[in-house]
């Protein structure tokens, strides 16, 4: 064998009966082409029960190597199918590329390596290849890697939608709250949600009625889901998204009075921020409206404030025994967007009130929420619901991918 023949050929790794027996080098075209062969005579075992058999005929093919150097590299093989007395005729597996694919397994792992860290788009330039090839290799690794899953475990879950694209269009997420891991997602936001996750559920040895507590926002949709499909299920209603509805009512308090009071221009995150997350500069403005006794938006702040400082506590009778005083004194304060509040929080009494036994919370959801809309801007988007949730899975599904190394 020439030496540069068995230099590739141990470059990749290849044992008897493969070899590289041509090796063409293109400077003009910046390409690299090896020939991958086997010599006459080899034998090779049945796809199908592993019976060692002759060769029948061949198959050309040709795949994406890694670059060698800045140069495209390209392995040509003729691909044996071989004879089986038992099984008929079948096309061997070749050790360094998967069926069906055009790339190497070592080229297919370094875009998995380099797409968790960057867009697809750009991985697609820097390796000269098309996004939608890409992705389909995504789809084979993430899918694989998600069949091994096991979900036996799982009894505490949040639910939570996240935008695919502009405008109403929307993917469930349901994630594991004590492995913090992204289960199983999907599109849309409805009932049927949680039906697909169940049976998502069991197929990777997970039960339906195991699960003892699932935290949510307070969906009317996810509520139907959760009682038709997760029977034995405690919901709780997630105190962020709870907080969201105060903020909005205090928004709503301060839109109405900014005509009277000009001073609340430009103030509208001084009241929506944590005192602690706020400037200096921002603080010594809040302190200064707050000054002002008769302003309707600070009295909505206070309530803002005791709200939030009620879901410190960790005992259900204190915790309703404050909430209780906390919306009657809402009630009592003419602020319609506060009397409104407390209406929803009468019809969710008892999700609302578990949260003070679960401690569970939808925050991991919302840091993963974040991490995907970060990669959909960086990406501008992904043409597809599948492109979408297979990079959820990516990103948030803690999958053991088992690439060649």
């Amino acid at each position: 064998m020439d030496q540069g023949n068995q230099l590739f050929t141990l470059a990749l790794g290849l044992v008897p009966p493969w070899a590289v027996d041509v090796v063409r080098f293109t400077v003009e075209e910046k390409r690299l082409d090896l020939y991958v062969n086997f010599s006459r005579g080899s034998h090779f075992p049945c796809p199908v029960c592993g019976q060692d058999c002759p060769v029948h005929d061949t198959q050309e093919k040709v795949w994406r190597h890694l670059d060698f150097f800045q140069h495209a590299a390209y392995l040509h093989a003729r691909v044996p199918r071989v004879q089986c007395p038992e099984h008929g005729v079948h096309l061997v597996p070749v050790p360094w590329a998967r069926e069906g694919s055009g790339f190497t397994l070592l080229f297919e792992a370094l875009v998995m390596a380099m797409v968790r860290e960057m867009p697809v788009l750009t991985v697609s330039r820097l390796v000269r290849e098309t996004d939608q090839r890409l992705w389909r290799v995504i789809d084979h690794y993430v899918s694989k890697a998600r069949e091994a899953v096991d979900m036996s475990e799982v009894q505490a879950i949040g639910v939570d939608e996240t935008s695919s694209r502009r405008g109403h269009d929307y993917i469930s997420l349901f994630v594991d709250l004590a492995a913090k891991r992204l289960l199983f997602a999907t599109p849309g936001k409805d009932a049927q949600t949680f039906e697909k996750f169940c049976e998502d559920l069991q197929a990777h040895g997970g039960n339906s009625e195991a699960i003892a507590e699932v935290s949510m926002d307070l969906s009317p949709a996810f509520q139907k889901g959760a009682a038709e499909h997760l029977p034995n299920a405690q919901v709780t209603f997630d105190r962020f998204h709870l907080m969201k509805l105060i903020n909005e009512a205090v928004d709503v308090v301060r839109k109405g009075e900014v005509y009277s009071q000009p001073d609340l221009k430009k103030s509208r995150w001084l009241w929506l921020k944590n005192p602690g997350k706020l400037s200096a500069k921002q603080s010594a403005k809040l302190q200064e409206l707050l000054k002002n006794q008769n302003l309707k938006t600070a009295q909505a702040y206070q309530f803002r404030l005791t709200f939030q400082e009620i879901f410190t506590i960790q005992n259900r009778h204190q915790g309703a025994v404050l909430l209780k005083a906390w919306m009657e004194n809402a009630k009592a304060s003419g602020l319609p967007p506060l009397v409104k509040v407390t209406y929803t929080l009468m019809n969710h009494w008892d999700g609302i009130l578990r949260w003070f036994e679960s401690q569970i919370t939808n925050g991991i959801l919302e840091g993963f929420n974040s991490l995907l809309q970060s990669a959909k801007a960086k990406a501008r988007g992904y043409r597809t619901h599948k492109n979408f949730i297979n990079m959820a899975y990516l990103i948030l599904g803690k999958l053991d991918l088992r690439l060649p190394t």
